[in-house]
């Protein structure tokens, strides 16, 4: 038996999924911390509380941005949810509705955050980040709608691959925290190109961990 087969006997079994089952949305909750708190304090400035964060231009519009700022936020939450194969599971059509939220709450996040980054991103910010936001919000929209015509087409795998792909994207803030820290211990706060390029590369390495993910999924479908 190769090592690829045990590996999916082993999930397959209740002891695998019971060891296995929480593990990755409680993950995904955590690299979601530091936006989800960012986000909170945010809003408590939005609804009139103290002014804790660093100024944003964002805060010209504060509509969208509140918008961005909860449609992303259940995005990361829910969607996390949506990777425990015993929901998925349930004959109770929670995966489904869920499902039906997430694509609103992601369009939504997307959208929002294309629109900040063409009319209220930061003057230092530069074109190339611009750039990055516009391309990558414009993949993580493209990418949940496709995967809701392809379930809609009952292309379970298309539909996975695709959801996959856009909530990878969408999870970019947390990983953007991670690829920015030790720039920000050593040197500061990044700005400019090397700002861009942190970011940039948030974005990057969720999709290749998407892609990764996928592939495995596409292997355990041909061995069993």
């Amino acid at each position: 038996m190769t090592d690829e087969s045990m590996a999916v006997r082993s999930a397959r079994s209740p002891r695998g999924r019971v060891r296995g089952g929480w593990q990755v949305p409680a993950g995904l909750i955590a690299l979601s911390l530091i936006p989800l708190i960012a986000g909170a304090l945010r809003m408590t400035e939005l609804a009139g509380g103290p002014v804790i964060m660093p100024e944003t231009a964002a805060l010209a519009a504060p509509l969208p941005l509140g918008l961005h700022i909860v449609s992303v936020s259940a995005y990361s939450i829910l969607g996390a949810f949506q990777f425990v194969p015993r929901l998925r599971r349930r004959r109770n059509g929670w995966h489904r509705r869920a499902g039906r939220l997430l694509v609103g709450f992601g369009l939504l996040a997307a959208l929002t955050g294309m629109w900040m980054a063409l009319f209220h991103s930061h003057p230092g910010d530069g074109g190339l980040l611009l750039g990055f936001r516009l391309v990558f919000g414009g993949v993580m929209a493209v990418s949940i709608v496709l995967g809701f015509v392809a379930i809609r087409r009952r292309d379970v795998a298309g539909h996975r691959a695709w959801m996959v792909r856009g909530y990878a994207i969408g999870m970019g803030a947390g990983t953007q925290a991670l690829t920015q820290l030790p720039w920000i211990v050593i040197l500061g706060a990044p700005s400019g190109l090397p700002r861009a390029l942190l970011m940039g590369a948030a974005w990057v390495i969720n999709l290749l961990v998407a892609e990764w993910v996928i592939r495995r999924w596409r292997v355990q479908a041909v061995l069993l």
